[in-house]
């Protein structure tokens, strides 16, 4: 999950951040791709480019998890 507001302005952030990573992925550079989405302060750019996707390695080790703990 990301985030949707920044943790220091407070200014909504959720809805760039799809746009943002298929920009990234599409292989326009990161200053550009900030540009096209109007975001200009420092603390949301630190927002979009440090999250980190861990929801899946969670999922996973919880299934991991339940499997050994039911199999007793």
């Amino acid at each position: 999950m990301y985030p949707i507001r920044c943790f220091t302005c407070g200014a909504p952030i959720g809805d760039k951040f799809e746009k943002f990573k298929k920009l990234v992925d599409a292989g326009v550079p990161i200053s550009k791709a900030f540009e096209e989405l109007g975001i200009t302060r420092y603390c949301c750019r630190r927002m979009l480019l440090t999250h980190v996707e861990y929801i899946d390695d969670i999922i996973e080790l919880d299934m991991l998890y339940m499997k050994k703990k039911y199999k007793r």
